[in-house]
């Protein structure tokens, strides 16, 4: 018996003309979609804070700056929520088309996978872009303290760390991690005061209820009015706010060292020269005048890295964070 040619039926001959055809057009839409990047739609900047805040005000900053540069709208959308969880599973779900992106503070990748229980992970689901700006972090006690340094303040701390408090922005903030760090470096235990923000967090300082707290930069007029006393610098460089303020670094403190900086992140998938642009982009604004300008407004500085620089911060800073959080056993549900 004679072996008849394999064939396929009519039918399934048909559905594969098709589906050869559906997927060369989407090849070319997709690639048509790339290559008109960014005129085809807004680009949208996805904030995980309220407005008004640091966060916010470097995105539209940023965003203003970038509108110029690629001739395409730019808009913020903040959503508030989880320490920025919210936002970045926004930016995790969006096309990778280069359209929906996320600036938040690097804590979001560094910190939350460790300080809550959450199914996205940042550093797997989503691709650093570029670092877009940096806060430091102060050391500010209150001002019926007796103590004219931190030298003092640790010697008060090793004595009977029972006796004092230290103010946060809130559990798991930076502000926290940041006198969690201290706490670690000391071999101390000195008790923490949560508040729901910088601001409360300070004003008590102010009040003489809490002894001390690690202030993002909102004390400056207060310390310069003598209303509150800042001892060091929590950051490995001088501020230039106030370059006679040590680093606790170079009183021996090392290892408590933490800034706050913020980035820029993107879909996974998002086009190689999408990412290389907005990052060339991204460096232009943080070196304009007016940027310099917004952002000492809010006690930050226009400190940019590159897209390899900003994963190695992100690396190094998650070792970090991810170890103290575990250490301190400090989690939140």
């Amino acid at each position: 018996m004679m072996n008849r040619p394999f064939s396929l039926p009519r039918r399934a001959l048909l559905a594969l003309a098709a589906a050869a055809t559906l997927g060369a057009t989407l090849g070319v839409t997709g690639t048509a979609m790339a290559q008109q990047w960014p005129t085809a739609k807004p680009i949208k900047i996805v904030v995980g804070f309220a407005p008004g805040g640091t966060t916010d005000v470097m995105a539209r900053v940023i965003g203003q700056s970038l509108s110029e540069s690629l001739g395409q709208s730019v808009v913020v959308d903040n959503k508030p929520g989880a320490s920025g969880n919210v936002a970045a599973a926004e930016v995790i779900r969006a096309p990778a088309d280069g359209y929906t992106l996320l600036i938040a503070p690097t804590s979001v990748e560094t910190a939350n996978p460790s300080l809550f229980k959450q199914t996205i992970l940042p550093s797997r689901d989503l691709t650093p872009v570029a670092g877009v700006g940096r806060s430091q972090m102060y050391l500010v006690v209150k001002p019926q303290s007796t103590v004219k340094d931190a030298k003092e303040l640790v010697g008060l701390i090793k004595a009977d760390a029972s006796k004092l408090s230290y103010a946060s922005a809130g559990a798991g903030t930076p502000p926290h991690l940041a006198g969690e760090l201290f706490n670690k470096v000391l071999g101390t235990n000195v008790a923490h005061i949560p508040y729901r923000g910088a601001a409360p967090a300070l004003q008590d300082v102010m009040a003489n209820q809490v002894d001390y707290v690690f202030d993002p930069g909102i004390s400056f007029p207060h310390v310069r009015a003598g209303k509150v006393r800042m001892l060091a610098v929590a950051g490995n460089n001088r501020s230039s706010f106030f370059p006679d303020v040590p680093t606790l670094a170079e009183l021996g403190f090392k290892g408590a060292e933490l800034d706050i900086w913020f980035g820029m992140w993107a879909p996974n998938g998002t086009p190689p020269d999408v990412i290389a642009r907005l990052n060339k982009d991204v460096a232009k604004a943080l070196a304009l005048a007016t940027t310099k300008t917004r952002y000492e407004a809010l006690g930050g500085e226009p400190v940019g890295m590159d897209t390899a620089e900003f994963k190695k911060l992100l690396a190094e800073e998650g070792r970090v964070l991810s170890t103290l959080i575990k250490e301190r056993k400090i989690i939140l549900e």
